[in-house]
């Protein structure tokens, strides 16, 4: 039986990357294509889900045109996706401290792909998903049971990072405690009353306090080398 081991999950748009305000606007132009009227805020609060949970929230049904639309209206867009600053050198000073990185998204492979080259390609990770890994996307817990599934992390052992908290409500019903980082659009306040266990501005904070953030903590806990 292989030994579980222990890791940090990575949220990747709106944690890493600096993507989330750029599907707003693919889902504001889809929908608005569509004879939807919702504004771009009430979008907002609801990215970091899929169309399978945000979809049913804005207009109360899945809608597969409005969900290609969204891709279409993405696609154009991608080439201007930035990662946030010191987000490849925390993926390298997590990995140096010992612990497995892992990528929980529920992008696309082809968005993926496009997108990790940002924060130092497959290279910089031990194991990743994408929206063909799973069937719901977050809050649902599916996603990050799957990325210690494919990344043979143990729970009790591991913890996320995220920027919503859709993020935090995922990694709770997975059984894992979750950081947050505000880049996302969302509040230090409503990150933590969603039940983040600390938020820091940005990756960069996080990796400038890495050694006593909860990773830190985490890493002191851990015995043994990195497998």
């Amino acid at each position: 039986m292989t030994e579980l081991r222990a890791g940090v999950i990575f949220d990747l748009d709106g944690t890493l990357v600096d993507s989330n305000y750029l599907h707003t606007v693919a889902w504001w132009r889809a929908l608005q294509h569509a004879g939807f009227a919702h504004p771009m805020n009430a979008i907002h609060r609801l990215i970091g889900m899929g169309s399978d949970q945000l979809l049913p929230r804005l207009i109360g049904r899945q809608d597969a045109e409005i969900a290609s639309a969204r891709d279409d209206e993405y696609a154009k867009m991608i080439g201007d996706v930035l990662a946030f600053p010191g987000a490849e050198e925390l993926l390298g000073a997590v990995r140096e401290v010992g612990l497995q990185v892992v990528l929980a998204t529920s992008s696309s492979p082809d968005d993926f792909a496009q997108m990790i080259e940002l924060v130092g390609g497959t290279d910089a990770l031990d194991a990743h998903t994408t929206i063909d890994d799973v069937t719901r996307s977050k809050p649902d817990g599916e996603i990050f049971l799957k990325a210690m599934e494919i990344g043979r992390l143990d729970a009790s052992r591991s913890i996320a990072v995220g920027d919503s908290r859709w993020d935090i409500e995922a990694a709770d019903a997975a059984g894992l405690a979750c950081i947050g980082v505000e880049t996302g659009g969302t509040s230090r306040d409503e990150l933590l009353r969603a039940g983040a266990v600390h938020v820091y501005r940005d990756v960069h904070q996080l990796r400038e306090h890495l050694t006593v953030s909860p990773i830190g903590a985490l890493t002191r806990s851990t015995a043994g080398p990195r497998t």
